[in-house]
């Protein structure tokens, strides 16, 4: 796959991952008044974007055809 994520689109998802991971962590551990349900659904949207941006690479830009890099 070809990397098709650009370096502010790459920064703005690590930021984004890290922020989404600590809100679920923190509504595990109860800091977040979130319905628990929220915190696997967050977490997986902060692994997504960690990842997706840690590799310059996304899926989804792919099949839309979009590039921003």
């Amino acid at each position: 796959m070809n990397r098709n994520v650009g370096s502010t689109d790459r920064l703005v998802r690590i930021a984004l991952g890290a922020v989404l991971g600590a809100v679920s962590l923190a509504v595990l551990a109860g800091s977040v008044p979130l319905p628990t349900v929220l915190s696997p659904v967050l977490g997986v949207l902060a692994l997504v974007l960690l990842v997706t941006g840690a590799t310059s690479t996304c899926g989804l830009y792919s099949v839309l055809g979009v590039d921003t890099r």
